[in-house]
C-alpha cells in the first residue's frame, strides 16, 4: 500500500467521461448543484458577516435526523426533511436568544448552539443506533457514491434521474428565482439595515426568510455532501468570487463557475486518489479559492505586490534628476 495511488491518466481523465460516465458524471453534476445552491446564499452570508450561521445549522442537522428517526421508525425523505428544518430552525432561534439576551456576541452564542446540539444528535445516535437503521457515516460525510444507483423518477416516457439530484435542481432553481426576486432588500439590508427599514424594507422578514431558506438548503445538500462539509460549499465560492469583482450580480456568477470547477476537479481527484467525492470537492474548491487569492487581477497577492514594487521603483527619483537637483 502506497500513501498516494498509482496516478494513471486514462483512468483520471478519460473513463470518469467515457465508460463510467453514469455514475461520475451525475456524481459531478450532484456536487455542481450543491456549490452553486449553497454559493448564491453564501454570498449573502459573508456580506452580512453570518457565514458561522451556516456551520452552526450544518451541525444542527444531525440531531434533527435522530430525533425524527426516534419519532417516526421510518427513513421517509418527508420525516428526515422536517426534522432538519425544525433542528436548524431551533438552532438559527437558539443563536438569536442567546446574543440578545446575554452578554455573549453572537460567535460565541453560535460556538454553544451548534457544539451543543451537534453533541446531543451523536449522543441520540449512540444511545439508539441499535433501534433505528441510521447511518452515522453517511450523514456527516454524504452519501454521494450512492446517489448513481437510486432508481430514477420517470415522468411519461421520460428519465428525469435520482430522486436527490430532482430536489437538488429544483432548490437551485427556486433560488435563482428568489435572489431574483428580493435582490434589492437583501442587498440593502446586507449593507444597511437602517436604510433598508427607512425605505420600508422588512428587514426581519428579509433575515428569517433567508435563514430558512439556509435551513432548507443545508437539509437538501447534506444528503450528498454530508452536514460537516455543507459548510465549506456555503463559504468557498463566495469567499473565492468576493477576490474577483467588487459587484454582486458577477459575484454570484463567479460562484456558480467556481462550484462548477470545483465539481469537476474534485472528480478526477476522487478517482486519482480514490477517495471521497464530496471531500475530494472541497479540497478541489479550496485550491481555487488558493489561486483567486495569489493571482486575482485585483486583490491577488502577487499582483499587489508587484504593483506595490512597481509603485516604489517609480517613486525613486532618477538619477539624471538627482544631478540636476544636486
Amino acid at each position: 500500500m502506497t500513501l498516494i495511488p498509482e496516478f494513471q491518466a486514462q483512468r483520471v481523465f478519460v473513463e470518469p467521461w467515457t465508460t463510467e460516465l453514469g455514475s461520475h458524471g451525475l456524481m459531478a453534476l450532484v456536487t455542481f448543484l450543491v456549490g452553486a445552491t449553497c454559493g448564491l446564499i453564501g454570498n449573502f452570508l459573508i456580506l452580512r458577516r453570518m457565514a458561522l450561521v451556516g456551520d452552526a445549522i450544518s451541525h444542527s442537522v444531525l440531531p434533527g435526523i435522530a430525533v425524527a428517526f426516534l419519532i417516526t421508525g421510518s427513513r421517509g425523505v418527508g420525516a428526515m426533511v422536517l426534522g432538519a428544518v425544525v433542528a436548524a430552525w431551533v438552532t438559527h432561534g437558539l443563536i438569536e436568544v442567546i446574543s440578545r439576551h446575554s452578554r455573549l456576541k453572537q460567535d460565541a452564542a453560535i460556538g454553544i448552539a451548534f457544539s451543543t446540539l451537534f453533541a446531543l444528535g451523536v449522543v441520540l445516535i449512540a444511545v439508539f443506533a441499535d433501534k433505528v437503521d441510521l447511518d452515522q457515516d453517511c450523514v456527516l460525510n454524504g452519501e454521494l457514491p450512492m446517489i448513481p444507483l437510486e432508481p430514477a423518477v420517470r415522468w411519461g416516457g421520460w428519465v428525469l434521474g435520482p430522486p436527490p439530484v430532482l430536489r437538488l435542481g429544483v432548490i437551485l432553481m427556486a433560488s435563482i428565482a428568489l435572489v431574483a426576486a428580493f435582490y434589492k432588500e437583501l442587498m440593502l439590508s446586507s449593507f444597511d439595515p437602517g436604510l433598508a427599514r427607512c425605505l420600508g424594507v422588512r428587514v426581519g422578514m428579509i433575515h428569517h426568510g433567508l435563514m430558512f431558506w439556509l435551513s432548507l438548503t443545508v437539509v437538501a445538500s447534506f444528503e450528498a455532501v454530508g452536514a460537516i462539509l455543507v459548510i465549506a460549499l456555503l463559504i468557498l465560492p463566495g469567499a473565492t468570487a468576493s477576490l474577483l469583482t467588487d459587484r454582486m450580480w458577477p459575484r454570484l456568477v463567479w460562484s456558480t463557475v467556481h462550484a462548477a470547477l470545483s465539481a469537476v476537479s474534485g472528480m478526477h481527484l476522487a478517482v486519482a486518489l480514490d477517495c471521497s467525492p464530496a471531500g475530494a470537492t472541497v479540497v478541489a474548491g479550496a485550491g481555487w479559492f488558493v489561486m483567486a487569492w495569489l493571482f486575482s487581477p485585483t486583490e491577488g497577492m502577487i499582483p499587489r505586490r508587484w504593483r506595490r514594487r512597481s509603485a516604489a521603483i517609480d517613486s525613486r527619483p532618477r538619477s539624471s534628476e538627482f544631478g540636476q537637483n544636486a
